[in-house]
């Protein structure tokens, strides 16, 4: 039996065949040569693919996994549906149904029905939806906890919910949704922080294989942590024990929460180590570790026996 790996990716990212500002081939190479294992490219309906990882070509790395953000901008145009879909057979047309829930989730049925797994994109980009909609979908697979465009209000705002509220929202109804961090890259000449650069934001996923198989589903599983900066050199994740190592990068400093329903914190804890044993009370327990450069890592929620 192969051991597992770990295996660095990003699932959101533009190119020139939407409204990126760099030629596929170039964008894939930005990747490679920052060392992402696998990516996805997410063009605005439209399937971007290369044979980057062909014999044919130098380079096996990253492994290219078919992928769109397939957007419907409902209403005249004043709320957008975006919704990834990832490891897609095929190209996946939007549905605009004039609602929030519907259009949502006749997309992710498209989604799954065109072979791939969903994620929700940047909930909060013009303060589209929130829990109290995603709540009334059924099938949803992944959710933006993260997402590097200036634009995304990740944090929220006054009377708004962040991104890490959005998801406990989801997860104290029960629904098993795993949380991603992306970059949503468009922008990569003028690295500034008005721009949408790469590297914000990524995942990093533990797999036996180095496939497309199976990538996707260590995604689908919940087997992969979120990160903006913070490495874990360990993870163990059970109803019984939740546990973290942190790879410390240099003059850093590292606090963990471990959370549970309705975004209650049920310990904190500082060093490069965390541990927590759940009572069985929380109804899952995630975890997001900080750095004191305030770069983060989560890691997905464990469900706990009622």
């Amino acid at each position: 039996m192969k051991t597992a790996q770990w295996y660095k990716g990003n699932i959101h990212t533009h190119t020139t065949e939407s409204d990126g500002d760099l030629e596929p081939e170039k964008v894939v190479s930005w990747y490679r040569r920052h060392g992402y294992d696998f990516l996805v490219l997410s063009d605005h309906n439209h399937l971007t693919l290369l044979d980057y990882g062909s014999k044919k070509r130098r380079f096996k790395r990253p492994l290219m996994i078919p992928g769109e953000e397939i957007s419907a901008n409902i209403q005249n145009g004043t709320i957008p549906i975006h919704i990834n879909g990832i490891g897609i057979s095929r190209v996946v047309e939007p549905i605009d149904t004039g609602q929030i829930v519907s259009t949502i989730q006749a997309n992710v049925d498209a989604i799954h029905q065109a072979g791939g797994i969903s994620s929700i994109n940047h909930p909060n980009y013009k303060w589209a939806f929130d829990h109290t909609h995603l709540n009334k979908v059924k099938g949803l697979d992944l959710l933006e906890i993260f997402n590097g465009h200036p634009v995304t209000n990740v944090y929220g705002g006054p009377g708004k919910y962040s991104y890490d509220q959005i998801w406990d929202g989801i997860l104290s109804e029960g629904s098993v949704v795993f949380g991603v961090a992306t970059d949503d890259a468009h922008n990569y000449h003028d690295f500034v922080p008005g721009k949408s650069n790469p590297g914000r934001g990524w995942v990093v996923v533990r797999a036996a294989e180095f496939t497309q198989e199976a990538i996707v589903g260590a995604l689908e599983t919940g087997e992969f942590y979120a990160s903006t900066g913070v490495s874990l050199a360990d993870l163990e994740a059970t109803p019984e024990k939740i546990r973290v190592e942190i790879d410390p990068a240099p003059f850093q400093v590292y606090s963990t929460k471990f959370i549970g329903k309705n975004g209650i914190v049920f310990l904190q804890t500082d060093g490069v180590s965390a541990e927590y044993s759940p009572s069985g009370e929380e109804g899952y327990v995630r975890t997001v570790t900080t750095s004191s450069g305030n770069t983060k890592a989560w890691t997905q929620p464990v469900f706990l026996p009622s």
